[in-house]
Formats: C-alpha cells, structure tokens, sequence
C-alpha cells in the first residue's frame, strides 16, 4: 500500500453517490478490486471491502470482514474506524450489545478525531437497549466542546444525566 494506491482508493470513494442502489455492485467491485492489489493477509482489504459492503446497505456482510480486518491486526485510525463500524454494523443487525462491548473501551483510548464517532455510535447503541439516557449523555458530552458557549453547563448536565442525582 502506497500513496498512489490510498489516492486512488479515496478518488474511488468520492464516485459511491454517482452508482446509486441499482449499481452498488460496480462500486463493490471496484473497491475489491483495489483491495486484490493488497499483499495477502493485508488487514485493510477486508476493512475496505466491509466498508463498501457497509456503504451500500450490506450490514450483515460488512460484519464478518471487519472482523477479519482486526483479526489480521489492522492498526492506525483504520483500526478505530473498524471498531466504530463494525459497532454500527452491529447495532443494524440487532447485535447492539455487541456493539456497546467494543465501543465502551474507546472511550478511554487516545484521543484522535474520531472521538465523536465513537461516542455518537456508541450512544445509538445505547439506544437501541434502552439506555437513552446514557447515550444523550455521550453525545451532550461530545457535543460541548464545539459549542459557542454553554459548554461547561453542556458537559455538566451531560454528567448529571447519568449521576444519581436530577438535573
């Protein structure tokens, strides 16, 4: 994997929205085949291929491959947008607590910039078992470092909604 070969991967990405639904199957075809050109047992095809299963409405298949991705040790910000993904895909599949168990270890990782995603994730899961409160606290959290203003009382009612105590 090179420049030229991430290059053309991303100008590959930036057509997704030009096949539409009824030709999804070009664009998955297109990433496996970039992802062919990979040296065997190269963590990143599984990921970009589980990617443009994911992207194109394929949950289910997106799932096995990210898991292979990091079973094969896919490192870097790949590796934490696997997890966030593969978390999605989970969660779309009715597999939300498997979801949960990956993402809630991010949280305490390094920080990068997809601490959001994390969360914002992470808080969709939540959801869908029934914990919404503890997923808006994740993304009032997330969120009041951007504001304007407010962001001290953002961040404090973020943790009050998950304290004992009312807000």
């Amino acid at each position: 994997m090179d420049d030229d070969w991430e290059k053309r991967l991303a100008a590959a990405w930036d057509t997704l929205d030009a096949y539409g639904e009824e030709n999804a199957g070009e664009f998955r075809a297109l990433i496996d085949g970039l992802a062919a050109e990979l040296p065997a047992k190269d963590p990143v095809a599984p990921f970009e291929r589980a990617c443009a299963f994911d992207s194109t409405g394929h949950s289910d298949r997106a799932v096995p491959l990210y898991r292979e991705a990091l079973e094969r040790g896919i490192e870097g910000l790949r590796r934490r947008r696997a997890l966030v993904q593969l978390a999605s895909s989970l969660r779309n599949t009715g597999r939300a607590e498997e979801g949960v168990a990956l993402l809630t270890p991010e949280l305490d990782a390094p920080s990068d910039e997809l601490d959001d995603a994390v969360r914002a994730c992470l808080a969709l899961c939540l959801a869908n078992l029934g914990r919404e409160r503890e997923g808006l606290a994740l993304v009032l959290g997330a969120l009041a470092p951007h504001l304007p203003r407010y962001q001290r009382s953002m961040a404090n009612y973020a943790r009050l909604l998950v304290a004992d105590t009312p807000c």
